[in-house]
């Protein structure tokens, strides 16, 4: 990373020796309050991730799951907050449809991020647990004015489910919030109240899972009390990938950050360094490499006890060394998946002056995920279960009690086994591509954090077309055409391409003080504060 030239394309990079970088100011500034109260780098990511359940409710909510990266001054902590298919999800149960339901009850499985809050907090934080929620708590009862993003996918998401049971309750006035107008919900103040009272208990096994469950058996869905009481957060080893001088690190499967690491393996055994910043060249090679690792994820990554390949596999570089030998550098090419040998979304990351930092996601999945809103508590429940597959054997094939593929995660960067960079795009399947778009700027590109989420994005969709940001430059269009590639250029307001936020600790002699630089995507509404 270029850390002496701080230039940006549309906004530039913020310092401080404690910073937090999230998608919305008003959860910014809740991290930053947590820093002032004496909190570390964990109490300011989750009294922002808490606060962002409130102000950005259409990316993610109280139902929804969490992961985390965690470095503590001397190691990095992996924390899964999935949570796992009610048991009654049998194949059977879905065996007169053609894929799973997207919205709905049955697209629910047990959310984890309330546990995954209350365990970072008991684990790694400093402050008391209460003190996490009162920005959180403030703005739902006392209001706060939308923003213009959110405003947009609130409106958006509301034409899909607005017949959703209990979704009412996001648009009161039978519409969405404009930009601007000031949005209460004394209910999810109350409930926020509870779960901080009871440090997420109520939520597993008090009278807030009473309320889920309840709700779930008036509507004929599977999820019941014991499903929640079942819930456990996982603490995993995060798998790693070398690039250059760094390693990049990931949560392991069930989540799709091993498609980031499958690309970076790939690239080393291609002439990446040879091809040109910005180029059609170095842009092709990018989409080539994360075709792969995307036929590889969908064909072999789930619940880690359903997978017949291991990650370590994916992982092995005999493995990617052939499959980099797949790629064309002149055209692009359709890939199968290999066989290996056997063995909605909101971002935010935070560091302090003691050199720990944490980079941390949680998702509804889908705009507001099911739709579903459980009465009377403000708690949205996601639909990560739309995630799971119904092809017999695969597998990500829905079963009881199962983990899904999971499309949330969070990226971390080290270097010469120091901390490098806390980063993520959160976006559905654009996260593990942008984990790659974001390590190659920063590392190959030596761009700082904001210049390096400035940069433009391509993105393969859910649907493996390739799309484009309308800022690449029309020659690049034409020649990525030529090697037979499709590209669909995007407006330039589109959403298509995540939101990227990241801070990377400032070079020091030792015995300095610790300090941070950071970017936050000017494609949302997001913020960088320092304290």
């Amino acid at each position: 990373m270029d850390l002496v030239s701080f230039d940006s394309i549309n906004r530039k990079p913020v310092m401080g020796r404690n910073l937090i970088a999230t998608s919305q100011p008003l959860a910014s500034q809740a991290g930053a309050a947590a820093f002032a109260k004496g909190g570390n780098a964990v109490d300011a990511v989750l009294a922002a991730a808490i606060t962002l359940t409130v102000v950005e409710p259409v990316m993610n909510g109280l139902g929804g799951d969490a992961f985390a990266l965690y470095w503590d001054g001397q190691k990095l902590h992996g924390m899964n907050g999935c949570g796992r298919a009610p048991a009654g999800w049998t194949p059977e149960r879905f065996k007169a449809l053609d894929a799973m339901p997207k919205q709905g009850w049955d697209t629910v499985t047990v959310p984890g991020q309330v546990a995954a809050w209350a365990d970072l907090s008991a684990k790694f934080g400093d402050l008391p647990f209460e003190a996490l929620f009162e920005d959180a708590i403030r703005h739902a009862m006392d209001g706060f004015p939308v923003s213009p993003v959110i405003a947009r996918q609130w409106h958006q998401a509301t034409l899909d489910l607005a017949g959703e049971p209990g979704f009412e309750a996001f648009m009161p006035k039978g519409r969405a919030p404009k930009a601007g107008e000031i949005w209460r919900f004394a209910d999810q103040a109350v409930t926020l109240k509870e779960i901080a009272r009871t440090r997420g208990r109520s939520f597993y096994e008090g009278r807030l899972a009473q309320c889920i469950a309840e709700f779930a058996a008036q509507c004929g869905a599977a999820l019941t009390a014991d499903d929640l009481r079942a819930h456990q957060t996982a603490w995993v080893e995060p798998i790693v990938q070398a690039y250059a001088d760094v390693t990049v690190h990931e949560i392991p499967p069930n989540g799709q950050g091993i498609a980031a690491l499958i690309a970076l393996g790939i690239m080393r055994h291609l002439p990446y360094a040879q091809t040109a910043p910005g180029s059609a060249q170095r842009a092709h090679l990018e989409i080539e490499v994360m075709r792969l690792a995307f036929a590889d994820l969908y064909a072999h990554v789930g619940d880690p006890d359903a997978m017949r390949t291991s990650a370590a596999a994916l992982l092995d570089e005999g493995y990617l060394k052939q499959r980099a030998a797949l790629v064309n550098l002149e055209q692009a090419g359709t890939y199968p998946a290999g066989q290996p040998s056997s063995g909605g979304t909101v971002y935010l990351c935070a560091a302090d002056a003691q050199g720990r930092m944490i980079s941390y996601i949680q998702s509804n999945f889908k705009g507001f995920g099911s739709g579903v809103v459980v009465p009377d508590t403000g708690i949205s429940l996601h639909n990560r279960g739309m995630a799971f597959s119904l092809q017999p054997g695969q597998p990500n094939e829905v079963a009881p009690s199962k983990l899904p593929l999971h499309s949330i995660i969070p990226a971390f960067m080290m270097r010469n086994g120091q901390p490098q960079m806390a980063f993520g795009v959160m976006g559905g399947n654009m996260q593990a591509q942008g984990h790659l778009q974001m390590t190659l700027r920063c590392v190959a590109e030596g761009l700082n954090p904001q210049a390096a989420s400035d940069a433009p994005r391509w993105r393969i969709n859910d649907v493996g077309e390739l799309i484009m940001e309308a800022q690449w430059p029309v020659g690049v269009i034409d020649q990525l055409r030529q090697m037979g590639h499709d590209p669909k250029v995007q407006p330039i307001d589109s959403l298509d391409f995540g939101s990227a936020q990241l801070i990377a600790r400032l070079p020091a002699d030792n015995g300095e003080t610790v300090a941070y630089v950071g970017g936050s995507d000017t494609r949302r509404d997001g913020q960088v504060i320092g304290y």
